[in-house]
């Protein structure tokens, strides 16, 4: 840890009482004039001190922000997050994700915004995130899998985002085969993948998860405002942002260690228990056309498998899916 994060968990496990300035100064190795710049950077970042002399400092109101310091105190992960870069506005987690990768970042990096200007979705749409709302995060992982199993990895995240929902909100959730996260039939969270490969081995894979957790309905833009919606407004309060997200970042290298370990099948047993698609009239929107089936399931690479009215069955490797009834 940095002097920032031991700093901000002396604070948080103080549970607001006060610590003198020379307990500070002699558990961190520095001056009190470091530590008191350190708390006014934590000041202008919407934190909240009270100061009393001959009694020191205590912290009396943490904000909502999602700086590396804060996602780091009480992170209980071994790889993932072990590093993180924070912005208040980016242009695109999933762009500086993957400028880290090519420069050599560990496998757990994470990039995490509190507003991106041009997120990113799915065949490039683009992903609305505004200020101070939601979670948008991308994640680098350095797999050694064969590329035909990279696809596995966007059904991992996906249940590591539907059990943490149901695990820290109590929300029920739902999977639509491949990406997307759905609660009462809106869309509240999606899933992007992007690989970095050659023939023979992966340089990187980025998991991209856009959450939407504290957005009000009038925020949503209107091309969206029938079919999204938030952990705010399914729970009718805000809810925190940066313990959300370590339950993510837990849930997520629990089961990719699992997965790494065991292979596909105890991943894609969960998943089908959360799958809306299986089962259901659908129809099937590729670059090359469209059609129609009933979704089977997946197979065990995670391919979609529809049943069409002749009997034959389909494979789709991606798709817009649309589910009738």
């Amino acid at each position: 840890m940095n002097i920032r994060e031991n700093l901000l968990q002396m604070f948080k496990q103080a549970g607001g009482e006060f610590i003198s300035g020379e307990e500070i100064s002699r558990r961190l190795g520095v001056s009190r004039t470091a530590i008191w710049k350190h708390i006014e950077e934590f000041r202008e970042e919407g934190y909240v001190f009270e100061a009393v002399r001959r009694s020191g400092y205590r912290l009396v109101f943490a904000p909502d922000v999602m700086i590396a310091e804060e996602i780091k105190v009480g992170l209980s992960t071994r790889v993932l997050g072990q590093k993180i870069y924070y912005y208040p506005s980016i242009d695109s987690t999933q762009n500086k994700c993957q400028e880290l990768a090519k420069e050599g970042a560990p496998e757990g990096t994470l990039v995490v915004a509190d507003q991106q200007t041009e997120g990113k979705g799915r065949l490039g749409r683009v992903w609305h995130s505004p200020p101070g709302a939601n979670i948008s995060m991308s994640l680098l992982l350095r797999p050694a899998l064969e590329l035909q199993k990279c696809p596995q990895l966007t059904l991992l995240t996906a249940v590591a985002v539907v059990e943490t929902l149901h695990e820290f909100c109590g929300i029920s959730a739902q999977i639509k085969w491949p990406n997307d996260i759905l609660i009462n039939g809106k869309k509240v969270c999606g899933i992007l993948t992007e690989l970095n490969a050659e023939s023979d081995r992966i340089h990187s894979l980025i998991v991209g998860i856009g959450l939407n957790v504290n957005t009000l309905p009038e925020h949503f833009p209107e091309d969206v405002h029938g079919i999204a919606t938030s952990l705010r407004i399914e729970k009718g309060e805000p809810l925190r942002r940066v313990p959300l997200l370590q339950q993510i970042l837990t849930r997520l290298e629990e089961l990719y260690d699992l997965y790494l370990a065991k292979g596909f099948a105890p991943v894609k047993k969960r998943w089908e228990t959360y799958a809306v698609t299986i089962g259901k009239k659908v129809t099937i929107r590729t670059l090359q056309g469209s059609l129609s089936g009933y979704a089977e399931g997946i197979d065990e690479s995670g391919v979609l498998l529809v049943r069409r009215e002749d009997g034959s069955v389909t494979k789709v490797y991606s798709a817009d899916v649309e589910i009738h009834g």
